[in-house]
């Protein structure tokens, strides 16, 4: 949904196309001599600056950035979703999915490649903006504007590091042009140096870009509500635990990490006027879907997709969400991401997040609903047959933004580091419970009050699990339980809970073998027994029946994460086979 600001870099302008260049898939030390012909032009005024810092922007969208791959691809398996349950292994996206990702994998090449284009475009403008006149001496209108994009670009690179780092750990970390260094073929840097960095320009950023209500409507460009969350985010992750070798470790200062999370969750609470909460957890999604902006703004920034390209569109709602088999109306998707058995009953059955996260129904080329059974249910907060306008036909990039960080991740976020620092308190729990209260409809809804737990460990899992059931599909929970050191624990709990499930035993021991539904006269599936009795002996009238528990196999939960194994270097990526050939000074992670 990308609004005028924020078209395709073709549209902008050709000074721009020369300047930055019009490929993402480029090896990461390429430089095209083109890039630096132009700046006395795009930098020449505030028209042609923002014009230059959209193109920095444009690398976070299309297929190889968080369009497809870097949001649809790299997130998973954990233990709430999985990319295409049952199908056999493959080299390519499922060789990511499985923990069996190789260098010469072209998903592997590409997003990084991506990344690194898009740190190059912020550094030319992170180079170039402040040596305008403009900048100190212009009008203050235009001296405001420069200052504005100048924080912007800064958040650019943080947040383009930030993911080569999450998924590569010591990755090159380029702060000047390609064209200033003095040796192109960089080393590993130290992540922990480069995530200071980071936070310490995230610091300087978030004084220089404005908040929403005095930068417009949009949420596709970067405020100082984002700068605040997104260097949250960095603090925990600088502050958790990461992959050092084959060993997960967390430095001795992590407690300084979480005192920043912490404090830039505080100030950004105190803004509701800002971002808060949308009343409705059905109403936020509904609206992403519709290609609208809620009016809380809880989205705080989120990644301007659009132009119906694989540069610069995303397969959201198409790739992901459920299953659309060529309806005649909504069109086709492919549903490619599964939402686990037991992630379905991780929820309480008055959460009305659950059918919000996850989808029991395909929709047919009648345009009526389909149920499936328990083993094919996928994630839900995009559908392309909410999409409006609908889009029939097989077109595969619908418009949607991708979120890349909400009001309800910034309270939960805080939640953590305040318990982290001081224990359970009670103002951690008010804002898990905030949380909570709109994933149940309201703070009266049965079971949805919570009491402060009587350990620190005891709150951080009240926590963790918030996280699970709030952020479910958003591309989060994977990087959680690594930076939790949790991932190894949580893959194997979910493999023994799909075998209880299977087997009706422990807390699945009334789920049922069989479900059976019906479709209502407006084309949605209703389901006609309880999910948590066991069957019938006889089947209600007018239903159909579809495999529920009894669809549970073996075979379909060894397929989980089937290729990782404890201590092998698996939470990280490899790097790219080519940037292992043309950079001698990289080194290749363990495991690889």
């Amino acid at each position: 949904m990308k609004f005028p600001l924020f078209r395709s870099t073709l549209a902008v302008s050709a000074v721009l196309a020369g300047l930055l260049g019009t490929t993402g898939c480029k090896d990461y030390l390429d430089i095209d001599p083109v890039a630096y012909s132009n700046t006395d032009v795009a930098f020449l005024d505030v028209a042609g600056a923002t014009s230059t810092v959209i193109g920095a922007y444009d690398m976070l969208s299309g297929d190889t950035g968080y369009g497809t791959r870097v949001n649809l691809y790299y997130p998973y398996d954990s233990d709430e979703m999985q990319a295409i349950p049952g199908q056999a292994f493959n080299a390519g996206n499922l060789g990511i999915a499985r923990y069996a990702a190789l260098p010469v994998n072209n998903e592997i090449t590409n997003p990084f490649n991506n990344l690194y284009q898009g740190i190059e475009r912020a550094n030319i403008c992170i180079k170039y903006i402040p040596q305008m006149a403009a900048y100190t001496s212009g009008s203050a209108a235009d001296t405001a504007a420069l200052h504005r994009l100048y924080g912007e670009v800064l958040t650019l690179r943080a947040q383009y590091l930030f993911e080569a780092i999450r998924n590569w750990g010591d990755v090159p970390a380029p702060f000047v042009p390609a064209i200033d260094a003095p040796d192109v073929k960089l080393a590993n840097a130290d992540r922990n140096a480069t995530y200071d960095r980071l936070i310490a320009d995230l610091l300087q950023a978030e004084k220089l870009v404005p908040w929403r209500t005095a930068a417009g409507t949009t949420n596709e460009r970067i405020t100082k509500g984002a700068v605040k969350a997104l260097r949250a985010r960095l603090a925990l992750y600088r502050g958790g635990y990461s992959l050092y070798g084959l060993e997960m470790k967390r430095q001795p200062d992590y407690l300084e990490y979480y005192k920043i999370a912490r404090q830039e969750c505080l100030e950004l609470m105190a803004k509701r006027g800002e971002h808060t909460l949308n009343p409705s957890f059905e109403n936020l999604w509904r609206s992403v879907n519709q290609l609208q902006f809620d009016p809380a703004r809880e989205i705080i920034f989120e990644v301007a997709e659009g132009a119906s390209s694989a540069a610069s569109d995303s397969k959201l709602g198409y790739y992901n969400g459920p299953r659309q088999n060529a309806s005649t109306t909504f069109g086709s998707s492919t549903g490619s991401i599964g939402a686990l058995p037991t992630y379905f009953y991780a929820f309480d059955s008055t959460d009305l997040r659950r059918d919000i996260t996850v989808t029991l129904y395909t929709i047919e080329s009648n345009n009526q609903q389909k149920a499936v059974a328990l083993t094919a249910a996928t994630d839900g907060k995009f559908r392309r047959h909410w999409r409006t306008p609908a889009l029939a036909g097989t077109g595969n990039y619908l418009g949607y933004n991708w979120p890349l960080i909400r009001f309800a991740d910034v309270l939960l976020m805080f939640a953590e580091a305040d318990n982290e620092l001081n224990g359970p308190t009670a103002a951690a729990l008010a804002a898990v419970q905030e949380v909570r209260n709109r994933g149940y409809g309201s703070a009266s809804a049965a079971g949805a009050r919570l009491t402060l737990p009587s350990s620190k460990a005891a709150m951080f899992d009240l926590i963790a699990n918030e996280r699970f059931l709030e952020l479910g599909g958003e591309g989060i929970r994977k990087y959680d339980l690594i930076r939790w050191n949790l991932l190894s624990t949580k893959l194997a709990e979910a493999k023994t809970n799909l075998t209880a499930l299977k087997n009706g035993t422990g807390r699945y021991a009334n789920v049922p073998l069989t479900e059976y539904y019906r479709v209502t006269t407006n084309g949605t599936v209703q389901f006609a027994r309880s999910f948590f009795r066991p069957a019938p002996a006889t089947a209600p009238a007018g239903t159909t029946a579809i495999g529920w528990r009894s669809a549970m196999t073996d075979a379909l939960i060894a397929n989980l994460a089937s290729e990782y194994k404890p201590n092998a270097g698996k939470e990280l990526f490899p790097y790219p086979q080519g940037t292992i050939d043309t950079d001698p000074n990289v080194k290749q992670n363990a495991g690889y």
